[in-house]
């Protein structure tokens, strides 16, 4: 395999080198500051180079066929589209893809234009514990109904020193984490009803949510959060044999038709999600080989956005 371009030399980005470093895969890193890729050399072995993506593609280095886009969120879209423009093929880009909701367009239209592959990194999909929930729910014949609750912790967040663009979309951001998850294993939206409510002064669009819907596979789903309240991430998925609990998100549990006993599924491997971050091996393992039917391309993420903003009011 050619070198790959890893874009970012923070957290999430020092979470791909470990991967990165175990699949013994040849990789470039572009970061910003030169502190930031001393830290970065510092806690993974590896060198980045500082001064930024734009600096870089200035010494025009060859194209490479593959690059990971691991940017906080207010760059993520000028950091993909400067990569389409170079002549990048084959992009992994974190998740939300974009850092307004609205950016999402322009970005899906010259991915068309280029015909350039865009893979959003939601890694959920990749938990264990989701993709044995998608053994059993094949097995039992699909989903029923599924119910899920993105309730994000306010008195943390409003403590975080993160950039005001992240904060301000916070539903986009973090919380279509779980929403991707559910409608992974639940399925696509293809009615829905929205409620939202309410505003943080970090968040001042909404803080409270509920809504309802059908999926295009004809299940029922429903959600709720409340930023306002306790609470915590989770998902119910309903098939016609079983309950699958996901409380917290990383672990499945399951409830027995004819039993109300919450068990955890004992004949799951943990062992990847617990060495590094949790789905980002398998992740992307997948993407480096090619093998992309797990993952959301650019332009389903821009045709969803609109669901999105129904849900949060943006």
């Amino acid at each position: 395999m050619n070198t790959i371009w890893l874009i970012g030399a923070g957290p999430i980005a020092v979470d791909y080198a470990k991967v990165l470093n175990d699949l013994n895969v040849n990789y470039q890193v572009i970061g910003r500051s030169d502190s930031g890729c001393k830290t970065f050399q510092e806690q993974t072995g590896h060198d980045a180079i500082p001064g930024g993506l734009e600096k870089y593609l200035g010494g025009r280095p060859p194209v490479v066929d593959i690059a990971i886009v691991a940017v906080s969120i207010e760059n993520l879209a000028e950091i993909c589209e400067q990569l389409i423009n170079y002549g990048i093929r084959n992009i992994l880009l974190e998740k939300p893809g974009v850092g307004f909701a609205d950016e999402i367009y322009g970005l899906a239209q010259l991915v068309s234009k280029k015909k350039t592959n865009v893979l959003l990194a939601y890694n959920r999909r990749f938990y264990a514990s989701v993709q044995k929930a998608a053994e059993i729910i094949k097995e039992d014949g699909g989903v029923k109904s599924f119910h899920f609750e993105f309730t994000e912790w306010s008195h943390q967040i409003r403590n975080l020193k993160k950039h005001k663009t992240e904060l301000e979309n916070w539903f986009l951001g973090n919380s279509t984490h779980v929403i991707d998850a559910a409608f992974f294993l639940g399925g696509e939206p293809a009615e829905i009803s929205c409620y939202h409510t309410g505003g943080l002064d970090w968040h001042p669009k909404s803080s409270i949510y509920a809504g309802a819907g059908i999926s295009k596979g004809g299940a029922l789903f429903s959600y709720e959060a409340n930023w306002e309240a306790p609470g915590r991430w989770n998902m119910d998925i309903m098939t016609s044999k079983r309950r699958l609990v996901f409380k917290p998100m990383e672990k499945l549990q399951v409830m027995e038709i004819g039993s109300v006993a919450i068990n955890f599924v004992e004949d799951i491997d943990y062992s990847l999600d617990e060495e590094f971050k949790p789905g980002l091996f398998l992740q992307t393992k997948a993407f480096l080989d090619g093998t992309w039917d797990k993952f959301i391309r650019l332009d389903d993420q821009a045709d969803r956005m609109g669901i999105f903003k129904k849900m949060s009011g943006y």
